[in-house]
């Protein structure tokens, strides 16, 4: 592998983040400017450094081969995180390293776990950053470092591989360069269209932009301590719920509507299914809280039934009442709702819909096959026939997935943390959701965790954004050999 590539690489990614950085200021010094110096020191320090690590790799112009490509994406999720940690702790709104790179790492995998106690505490550059983070991390820094600084060359295609969430990795256009451009405008345009629409919900235009970086990163910080349920408006709560769900649809679908296929949201097999699902699971927990947790109110149990469903299924994280609280049966719901994550091809985590769909269709002919034993069988998938390399790809990663899960749930429970809070903060921060249930649910947080569990979570959350594969590869011994 050429490590100084690889160096060289990241430490351009590291400046990138230090200019990002460095747009926290204005915004900081226009609401008084308490975290201005934090903010601009911590952005010198990381644009600095940055730009030494670019040094180091200047004199190599060679193309990323695979390796190069697999190595930049996931050090890169381990040391941005560490630069974006600076302005917590620099303006002692975190003063814990540990804590401070939770929130970092949360952040930036689009998680949304929070170690914060008081949020509307924090001043407003600080909440512009926590902020900011997932919503570069929503579609990749390393997609963002594509679209502006092509100057990567032809190996940039294993970056884009390495980085693009789920098993969707369309080319939209035969340019790396200019594919990642498409999918930024459509983020753009959505994030954008959002706040919009949030501000003539009442909102400012700063929670209005901060929620807006949340919701189509599917990353779930909010600059209240309460959520969205802080505002207790049905229509932001319907705005915010749509945009949950086309975050967690694939960004191809998005470029070929707006180029005038529209036709194409309905043909796609994995969005059926991923709406089907959540029409399925809110209409169950509709019914389980309607007299138990809303006093028979129906339009009160749809309302935050879709909405905390919406948000857990497309990893946001989002909430608007404490589901931690609501029935057993409801909470069992949110529980396997954790799993699938949304669409390949989207900001969402997760295992992703197109792999449950396709297990459970495997499920399916497999019976189908052993009933009729001379049946030729196929398994496709919007019409095309599906590799059965793939299927046996799908089945093995859900294997890697479930097993990753179980072994970091039973770490955690060695830290002391009971059951609940230990499986399902393991099941949110594998699946980049945040919120889980017991005492990690939407309106508790995870500064209560020992360090150990802290950064058992980190792992996850690094993992659960690479999609395991990619850590699994990095850490074979083939993938170092020469």
């Amino acid at each position: 592998m050429n490590a100084k590539r690889v160096i060289g690489v990241l430490g351009l990614l590291v400046v990138a983040a230090g200019i990002a950085m460095l747009t926290a200021v204005p915004i900081s010094l226009l609401f008084g400017g308490a975290d201005a110096i934090a903010l601009l020191s911590s952005s010198v320090i990381t644009i600095l450094t940055g730009a030494a690590l670019g040094v180091v790799g200047r004199s190599d112009r060679s193309n990323l081969r695979v390796r190069e490509g697999f190595a930049i994406v996931t050090f890169g999720w381990i040391l941005i995180p560490l630069f974006g940690a600076l302005p917590f702790l620099l303006s002692n709104s975190i003063p814990s390293f540990t804590d401070a790179y939770f929130e970092s790492v949360s952040g930036f995998t689009t998680t949304g776990a929070s170690i914060v106690t008081d949020v509307e505490a924090l001043p407003h550059g600080i909440l512009y950053w926590r902020s900011l983070t997932h919503w570069l991390g929503g579609m990749g820094i390393v997609v963002l470092y594509l679209a502006i600084l092509p100057m990567i060359g032809f190996g940039a295609v294993h970056l884009f591989k390495a980085e693009v969430s789920g098993m969707s990795k369309d080319k939209l256009t035969p340019r790396v360069v200019d594919t990642a451009r498409i999918l930024w405008g459509v983020y753009m345009l959505l994030t954008a269209s959002e706040m919009g629409l949030l501000m003539l919900g009442g909102m400012s235009w700063f929670d209005a932009l901060c929620h807006s970086f949340g919701t189509i990163a599917t990353g779930g910080f909010s600059t209240k301590n309460a959520s969205i349920g802080f505002y207790q408006s049905p229509y932001i709560d319907i705005v915010v719920t749509i945009y949950m769900l086309l975050a967690a649809t694939n960004f191809s679908l998005h470029y070929a509507a707006l180029r005038g296929n529209i036709g194409g949201y309905f043909r796609n097999e994995e969005l059926r299914f991923f709406l089907v699902t959540y029409a399925f699971v809110v209409a169950v927990v509709t019914l389980a809280t309607l007299h138990t947790n809303f006093d028979g109110n129906f339009a009160d149990a749809f309302r935050y039934g879709a909405f905390n469903i919406a948000s857990v299924m497309s990893c946001t994280g989002f909430a608007t009442s404490d589901f931690a609280l609501w029935v057993p049966l409801a909470q069992a719901m949110i529980f396997v709702a954790m799993f699938p994550g949304g669409c390949s091809g989207s900001t969402a985590g997760g295992i992703k819909m197109v792999r449950v769909y396709l297990l459970l269709k495997s499920v399916s002919t497999a019976v189908r096959r052993l009933l009729h034993r001379r049946a030729v069988v196929h398994i496709r998938l919007d019409g095309d026939v599906v590799d059965d390399d793939i299927l046996v790809k799908v089945g093995a990663f859900v294997l890697f997935y479930v097993g990753f899960f179980v072994a970091a749930s039973l770490i955690l429970l060695e830290t002391g943390l009971d059951a609940v809070a230990a499986f399902t903060a393991t099941a949110t921060c594998l699946a980049g959701i945040g919120p889980g249930l017991g005492s990690v649910g939407p309106m508790s947080n995870y500064h209560h965790l020992s360090d150990t569990g802290k950064y058992v979570l980190e792992v996850c959350m690094v993992v659960g954004r690479l999609e395991l594969f990619t850590a699994i590869v990095l850490m074979s011994p083939a993938f170092w050999r020469s």
